[in-house]
């Protein structure tokens, strides 16, 4: 719980100064066009940024009917506040830059109330982009090759599904789309690489979820990891109960055989020593007594301990967590965090594939990146081939 609180303060800290920051910003504007209600201002930004952290609360104690519109709108408030910020930020470096070289006279330092709702309206077409964008995933193909054999089975037809984030944002009409999609690939395999759930277990199963995840109907059968949200909840063995029930395979350090042709590994999310104050178990661990003929298919949410993977010749890795960044500019983030952060990798032996995921977190909105559904195809080929 305590790595639930101090992240949830450092948001608050931040999401606090933000709203102080843009609303000093952008009175200007207000008092141009509204000059008469200066208090209505301050109320209103309050109001507004009251909505996320209050629908997070709510969410506990309320029925979902009321606690879902609150947190809705505040989630959107929370791209628009992301966007404004990074806009005025920009302003103050160029007003800095005109200070030091006297580009433009010194008046224009200050955003006019034409200037302010220039910067207002821009933030509005990008969150609505983003909105839009969020909502039109893609199909992202690859085709790979394992020098091993399967059986008689010479390919494999694998969807791979990370980050979908079932819960308010992401509800059950946006997961039968999701579920219809899958289906109409013909899968031989589903794969979900964690964060299945947006920590709220129970909507999860009130919403009867877990009947519409039933519908996969791949002939090998559906495999998942837990993320770190299926943790943050903080009811992971809900989220594991009602997962199966929807006829879900979920590994936790531990594999599965198919059929005698390949294996699927599950490894624990690296947050959950976090939360449990446990580690992971080693990969050499999880992988002892296992078939290495075979091929051996891991799914590990976050892209890390790549290195451990490729030693011990895992033939692919398929993975999640990073969203891309979600929002541009934090792919620059994301990129420098991990080695791969989004796309196709071969490491050495190992092949990895990190997806930028389905759905969204805090703001229901992308910009930079598209959320995507794995499709990809492995064929299985002799060694001496």
């Amino acid at each position: 719980m305590r790595p639930v609180i101090g992240f949830f303060t450092i948001f608050l800290t931040i999401y606090t100064v933000a709203h102080v920051y843009i609303g000093r910003r952008l009175q200007p504007v207000f008092n141009r066009y509204f000059a008469a209600f200066p208090a209505f201002y301050w109320l209103l930004l309050s109001m507004m940024a009251l909505f996320y952290p209050l629908g997070r609360f709510l969410k506990h104690i309320l029925p979902a009917f009321i606690a879902q519109p609150i947190i809705i709108i505040g989630s959107y408030w929370l791209g628009i506040v992301y966007y404004l910020f990074i806009l005025l930020f920009l302003y103050e470096i160029a007003r800095l830059l005109n200070l030091l070289l006297e580009i433009v006279p010194a008046k224009y330092n200050r955003i006019s109330p034409r200037g302010g709702a220039a910067i207002i309206i821009t933030t509005l077409i990008i969150v609505t982009a983003g909105i839009i964008n969020a909502r039109t995933p893609v199909i992202r193909s690859y085709e790979l090759k394992i020098g091993k054999t399967a059986g008689q089975l010479d390919n494999l037809r694998v969807v791979a599904v990370s980050d979908i984030h079932l819960g308010n944002i992401v509800g059950t009409d946006r997961l039968a789309q999701l579920v219809q999609t899958i289906n109409a690939l013909n899968p031989d395999l589903v794969l979900l690489p964690g964060d299945i759930i947006d920590e709220d277990v129970n909507y999860f199963a009130e919403q009867n979820m877990p009947d519409v995840l039933r519908r996969l109907s791949p002939r090998f059968g559906t495999y998942a990891v837990l993320g770190n949200h299926e943790y943050i909840g903080g009811n992971t063995a809900a989220a594991i109960h009602h997962l199966t029930q929807a006829g879900i395979t979920v590994l936790r350090d531990n594999s599965a055989n198919v059929n005698n042709l390949f294996y699927i590994i599950g490894r624990d999310d690296l947050s959950s020593r976090r939360f449990t104050n446990g580690e992971r178990q080693s990969l050499q661990s999880i992988i002892r007594g296992l078939d290495r003929s075979r091929p051996l298919i891991l799914l590990d949410h976050q892209p890390v301990d790549l290195a451990e993977a490729d030693d011990l010749q895992i033939d692919v890795q398929f993975s999640g967590h990073t969203h891309r960044g979600q929002l541009f500019p934090n792919g620059f983030v994301t990129r420098k965090m991990y080695e791969v952060d989004w796309g196709y990798l071969q490491k050495n032996y190992l092949q990895i594939i990190v997806s930028c995921g389905y759905g969204t977190w805090g703001p229901p909105l992308r910009i930079g990146n598209r959320p995507e559904i794995v499709l990809a195809t492995i064929t299985f080929v002799s060694p001496q081939k």
